[in-house]
């Protein structure tokens, strides 16, 4: 494993979709308010998905300078989205939101973590 990104491209492109992610849940978009309420993730927690996506940006930025944090933030990215694919699946929600979203940003989270780390 390496501690810095090689290539890099992948953990910017993913800190983009993190930051976009999060400007969408400042005041949830149609879709995730949707994805929410098909999970049942209670809307007085709602707010807390801006700051998580924000940090989640920072940390892969920031882990293009600093020694494995990009690695460590890739990681907490897949967890979060294995822990969506769970509530998806714990609420019998198998529609898009599931396959699209949650099992799309999974896939993208392990790749960029394998390309970018492992390879």
């Amino acid at each position: 494993m390496t501690a810095f990104p090689d290539p890099q491209w992948p953990i910017v492109a993913l800190a983009v979709i993190q930051f976009v992610d999060g400007l969408l849940c400042l005041k949830p978009a149609a879709f995730i308010a949707e994805c929410f309420v098909g999970v049942g993730w209670p809307r007085r927690f709602w707010w807390l998905m801006s700051p998580i996506k924000f940090a989640a940006a920072a940390g892969l930025v920031l882990g293009l300078w600093i020694p494995y944090l990009a690695a460590v933030t890739c990681a907490a990215l897949v967890v979060y989205f294995v822990c969506a694919i769970a509530a998806h699946v714990r609420a019998r929600d198998f529609g898009r939101n599931l396959f699209l979203n949650a099992t799309g940003m999974l896939l993208i989270c392990v790749a960029t973590a394998v390309f970018c780390f492992l390879v």
